[in-house]
């Protein structure tokens, strides 16, 4: 199976738009304007070698690249580019694909030549769409997905159960996918520190840490494997989700009662879009400098705005008055249809 990411997807979209760009540092994120409360989206690798990452806050990225050019996020012409690419692969020969998000996907295949058919997708992408993909080939989606990073910028690894722990085991667990810093410092704690430390792990011994499921769940993940096949069943959504960034921190409980309905009414154009009833809803706090909370609530399966709307600020009574608010945002959770996929391997999500 194969992995295939866009390199420097959104940064290399702008640059097709803006041919004047290529080479230079560009970052993109909120509104282009460092001088407002806005995060870093993506960012070109000329301007990556400064230190700039996704999430960043983007008055510090301009600060780390003055000569930047920073541009504003367009999640139309994105999500455009993003369709033509998934085209182009759904079209390759006995292809089944499962789409991951906008910049990358699995590709399912029974090609005796899997390097191949890497550079024929690569060949394709770039014919159609002139973006460049890195792809990874594994005996499992782990594998094939960590290998898509040693590949990157536009080129080709391939993980095996063969060279796994040859190639992986000497680095450290976050370089796992789906293991970040938080996951890394708790494994750390528990003397695994490395990915082959991890593959070693007995499982059982997990499970005080992190639970029946995910305790096995992160061994497995260190010895590369899971699942291996690839499901092109389309994705459900569990809940859709909305957050703001106050330009000035907002102290005023009128401001806030009318952040919380703002949100709640673009919340809820979405979950009605999906015709599912509400099941739960999480409120999203981060109060200033930089301290943020969560308060969430199971509720009855609902249809009903009104109800929904009153839930909300039922939450945002746990606000904390006077102390002043830079981020709002509220999660609804939807019922599940039954025939909906569950148990894959976890992908990118929404808090």
């Amino acid at each position: 199976m194969l992995h295939v990411d866009l390199d420097q997807f959104i940064a290399a979209v702008e640059v097709l738009r803006r041919p004047e760009l290529a080479g230079r540092p560009i970052i993109v994120g909120g509104r282009g304007d460092p001088s407002e409360r806005a995060v870093v989206s993506t960012a070109s690798y000329e301007a990556r070698v400064f230190g700039v990452s996704s999430g960043m806050p983007l008055r510090i990225a301009a600060r780390k690249v003055p000569d930047a050019v920073i541009l504003p996020v367009d999640h139309e012409a994105y999500l455009a580019a993003s369709e033509t690419v998934m085209a182009t692969l759904r079209a390759q020969p006995g292809a089944t694909v499962q789409v991951l998000g906008w910049d990358e996907a699995f590709i399912g295949t029974a090609t005796a030549d899997p390097e191949a058919y890497a550079r024929q997708v690569q060949a394709a992408v770039l014919d159609r769409t002139q973006l460049h993909c890195s792809v990874g080939i594994g005996d499992t989606l782990v594998r094939a997905k960590v290998a898509t990073g040693f590949g990157k910028p536009a080129g080709i690894f391939r993980l095996t159960v063969g060279n796994w722990l040859e190639v992986m085991g000497p680095r450290p667990t976050r370089d796992l996918w789906g293991v970040g810093a938080k996951v890394s410092g708790r494994l750390a704690k528990l003397g695994i520190h490395t990915v082959a430390e991890l593959a070693a792990a007995d499982p059982l011994d997990l499970v005080p840490e992190f639970g029946p499921r995910m305790g096995p769940w992160y061994a497995e993940l260190g010895r590369g494997d899971g699942a291996t096949v690839v499901d092109d069943t389309p994705w459900v959504a569990r809940g859709h989700s909305r957050e703001t960034t106050f330009q000035q921190d907002l102290t005023d409980p009128l401001q806030v009662d009318g952040a919380v309905r703002e949100l709640a009414a673009r919340v809820l154009e979405d979950v009605v879009a999906e015709g599912r009833p509400v099941v739960g809803l999480t409120l999203k706090v981060r109060y200033a400098p930089f301290a943020t909370t969560t308060h969430a609530r199971k509720i009855p399966e609902t249809y009903d705005r009104n109800d929904i709307l009153a839930r909300a600020l039922d939450l945002a009574a746990a606000i904390e008055p006077g102390r002043p608010i830079r981020l709002l945002g509220l999660r609804a959770e939807m019922a599940m249809p039954e025939d909906a996929r569950k148990g894959h391997t976890p992908t990118r999500g929404g808090w």
